[in-house]
């Protein structure tokens, strides 16, 4: 018996080894490779559905057709993007800072060494940092707290960090390449000579940090020789804008909310609001390569859904869903709401929350994703536009302009979806959409994001 063991085993691996010498065989690099689940995410797989609205609008306005379309298979948050987990991001981007300014200030061992051991060879403006060395932020030296210093109001240093940072100084640049910028027509790449048209021409954002310690964003518009010329550069304050609670809400004491609500951890489950489109973007990409950096096989871009994407997640397969949960109603057979929201004027409490509530407090929906209708709005990468469903693809469609700096408002506008906790339930039903213009923030819009899929 022993034997034959061998003997099956000696067989097996003959005629796995024993490729056809000459022929088309592969690398076998990845050959069985099966994409992980990404941590705190669910897999909606791919399928169609019918996009829009299922009822007739409560404003009275003309509702958008309804188009029958196809989208790929994807990863989604399944709740909100939480304070905490939005906190993770700002801590991230102090500590660059704090790290970058010490760099510069001489201190090497705040540095990245090179193979040969040298830290040296990068100038300190662009040197690797050292994320295993820990931020003297009570260091009783001189010089390195003169170092970190600006990073708090007025230059003034202290032990008592949350309090005295001072939150505009937290910026994140990063660089993404304009893909609507190359697929324009005369933006195609000559594949006989290598090269682009003598006439291309990109209309690229960048920004820069004047003298006076002010981003400026500006659009320029420069020659195509190569792809380098398709980045763009964004530089963008990270930090919730906390004031929205009460200019938002005038004649209404909302001061403990704005104080609080970011910052103390008994809202550490809340969903993250006071976000504008642009800063959620920018932690999609701050994840995106927080992961990567971590990781040997590199994952799909963190990115903001779809209008689609998001309108097909929250109906968790069911094909003409009113509502996530599937019904037609926002009670159960029982009474209860199903969703935070308004459900009469002056109750913000018949359905347990008055404002925001922890995510995951109501059920999911068939998909297992959470606070797809109420709780907040969420931020999606589609522009608005009101008659969208007649232009777009049947395949993944989605509406995309990326608003320059110097383009006008109406073309800033994002779709956002779900309705919040101040918004009635026609806003909960998953085809009604409404918009948010992209420099905005307010304390009834969050975000999630999503992932693109690596298989079938």
């Amino acid at each position: 018996m022993k034997k034959y063991w061998i003997f099956l085993f000696a067989t097996v691996l003959f005629f796995s080894c024993n490729k056809p010498a000459g022929e088309l065989v592969g690398t076998g690099r990845y050959a069985t490779f099966k994409e992980a689940n990404p941590y705190g995410m669910v897999f909606v797989p791919r399928g169609s559905f019918m996009m829009g609205e299922n009822d007739q609008s409560a404003i009275g306005s003309a509702n958008d057709k309804s188009v029958n379309v196809t989208v790929d298979a994807f990863w989604m948050d399944q709740t909100e993007i939480t304070n905490d987990e939005y906190r993770q991001f700002v801590n991230w981007v102090r500590d660059s800072i704090a790290l970058r300014l010490l760099v510069i200030g001489g201190r090497d061992e705040y540095r990245m060494k090179d193979r040969n051991g040298d830290n040296q060879a990068a100038a300190p403006e662009v040197a690797r940092l050292n994320w295993r060395a820990k931020i003297p932020w009570a260091s009783k030296d001189e010089q390195e707290r003169e170092i970190l210093s600006e990073l708090y109001f007025d230059g003034q240093n202290s032990l008592s960090l949350d309090r005295t940072m001072d939150p505009s100084k937290l910026r994140y640049r990063y660089q993404t390449i304009d893909y609507v910028q190359a697929g324009l027509p005369g933006n195609r790449n000559d594949v006989n000579t290598g090269s682009y048209k003598e006439g291309a021409r990109v209309r690229i954002d960048t920004s820069y940090v004047d003298e006076n310690g002010v981003i400026r964003n500006e659009t320029i518009i420069r020659r195509l020789r190569n792809r380098r010329d398709l980045i763009s550069t964004r530089i963008v304050n990270i930090y919730p804008d906390t004031i929205m609670w009460i200019r938002d809400f005038q004649y209404a004491y909302n001061e403990p909310k704005m104080k609080m609500y970011f910052s103390h951890p008994g809202f550490a489950q809340y969903p993250v609001v006071g976000v504008s489109w642009d800063q959620a973007t920018a932690f999609c990409n701050w994840r995106s390569d927080f992961f990567n950096s971590a990781n040997r096989i590199k994952g799909q871009q963190y990115r903001l859904p779809t209008e689609a994407e998001w309108e097909y997640a929250a109906r968790g397969g069911r094909q003409l869903a009113l509502y996530p949960w599937g019904g037609n109603y926002v009670r159960d057979n029982k009474g209860c709401f199903l969703a935070n929201f308004k459900p009469m004027r002056g109750s913000y409490t018949d359905d347990m929350g008055a404002t925001t509530m922890k995510v995951g407090s109501f059920a999911p929906n068939d998909y297992g994703l959470y606070d797809m209708a109420g709780n907040v709005s969420e931020w999606t990468s589609s522009a608005f536009y009101v008659s969208s469903n007649t232009l777009v693809l049947d395949m993944n469609p989605t509406f995309q302009y990326n608003a320059k700096q110097d383009d006008p408002d109406i073309l800033k506008r994002k779709i956002i979806k779900g309705g919040s906790w101040k918004d009635i339930a026609y806003y909960l039903q998953c085809g009604v959409k409404t918009y948010e213009y992209q420099d905005e923030s307010r304390p009834y819009i969050g975000f999630r994001c999503v992932r693109s899929y690596n298989g079938e």
